[in-house]
């Protein structure tokens, strides 16, 4: 499926009859307002005036069972918001939000018992208590049977690696630790849809890599659930969802896999290292339009360098840059495509948007 930007950002990449076997999430026209502050001169001048902020502004796409669906943006772009919206936490201005066909406002509590959220930003767990002991509780505020809570439990502790350390007080944790039981909770009641706001984001590399794994083994695989992930982690987003949509303001600006939308974007990146970077033969490939020199890195002790090039034409055109630059006498160590940071892409899409001199 290639990416799609702007005005085709909101259409739906498979035919309708697919779509209604397989969504498991739909979002449709998602608009959200908040009353904006005003300065208390401008309340007494006008007590009754109101100015509204756009936090979501006609939001659609669909989420399949077993699918992993990123949400990228800025700070400020409307995420959290989104999550908020499908949890049933803030109800929408207008358009709608299904789940498993029980619609968010309609039928809230059918949706909250399909459904789980962890909010980066949410710490409501009980500091006196141990791990285990929370998560009995929650269980019991989830009416989970009494029978299964010991398993229930001891499977999300497991699940998030906090088995040994599951009779202690939380107020000894981590802030690590805090976030896998935060995300530990949340499994508490098998969902079939998670919705995740940067659940690695204080985790180290290893636990976030188990993390991952499991999402994508147990979680996504085994058990069919759908994952809505809000990320800034670009191992998540490029490796780990299947689709992204990048927000901007409230609004979808591109939809599609990450890779497709980093090429559609940035263009094909390599990374060359060579013993000759100042080589006559990367300036005419650069000024016949071949590639672009977007970086030089050298290395330490070594008379070697790694240029970072953009390659027009594509992976196509790649052999023939390399052909070029070898018969041009110059030695080649190694040539390797190189993943798009995360940073640029979401810059590059947004400059696309906006018309700026970021979109390329």
């Amino acid at each position: 499926m290639r990416a799609h930007v702007a005005a085709d950002a909101q259409t739906a990449s498979r035919s309708p009859a697919l779509l209604a076997d397989e969504q498991l999430l739909h979002v449709q026209q998602i608009v959200k307002r908040f009353p904006q502050r005003r300065p208390w001169r401008d309340i007494v001048r006008a007590p009754l005036a109101r100015t509204y902020v756009d936090a979501l502004r006609g939001v659609s796409f669909h989420v399949g069972a077993g699918e992993f669906y990123g949400l990228l943006g800025a700070n400020g772009a409307g995420k959290t918001t989104l999550m908020k919206v499908i949890a049933t936490l803030i109800v929408p201005d207008g358009g709608s939000v299904t789940v498993a066909g029980h619609d968010v406002e309609r039928d809230a509590a059918a949706v909250r018992s399909l459904m789980s959220l962890s909010l980066a930003s949410e710490r409501g767990l009980y500091w006196r208590l141990s791990a285990r002991e929370n998560l009995k509780l929650f269980a019991a505020l989830h009416a989970i049977e009494p029978g299964l809570v010991s398993a229930r439990v001891n499977e999300a502790l497991r699940d998030v690696g906090l088995v040994e350390a599951a009779d202690r007080m939380v107020r000894e944790f981590s802030s690590g630790m805090v976030q896998r039981l935060i995300i530990a909770r949340a499994l508490l009641p098998q969902p079939r849809l998670l919705l995740l706001d940067e659940p690695t984001r204080s985790l180290d590399p290893v636990a976030a890599r188990e993390f991952r794994r499991f999402l994508r083994d147990e979680l996504a695989h085994r058990r069919q659930c759908a994952v809505l992930l809000a990320t800034h982690d670009a191992d998540e987003a490029f490796n780990l969802c299947r689709r992204v949509a990048i927000l901007d303001r409230g609004a979808v600006v591109a939809e599609g896999s990450a890779h497709d939308l980093a090429y559609d974007v940035l263009g094909a990146r390599h990374v060359m290292t060579v013993d000759q970077p100042d080589h006559d033969a990367f300036a005419r490939l650069s000024a016949g339009g071949d590639i672009e020199v977007l970086g030089r890195e050298s290395m330490e002790g070594k008379a070697w360098a790694r240029l970072t090039l953009r390659v027009r034409g594509g992976d196509d055109a790649v052999s023939d840059v390399l052909a070029t630059v070898v018969r041009a006498g110059v030695r080649v160590q190694t040539m390797e495509k190189a993943q798009a940071s995360l940073a640029d892409l979401i810059a590059a899409v947004l400059g696309r948007q906006r018309g700026g001199s970021d979109a390329r």
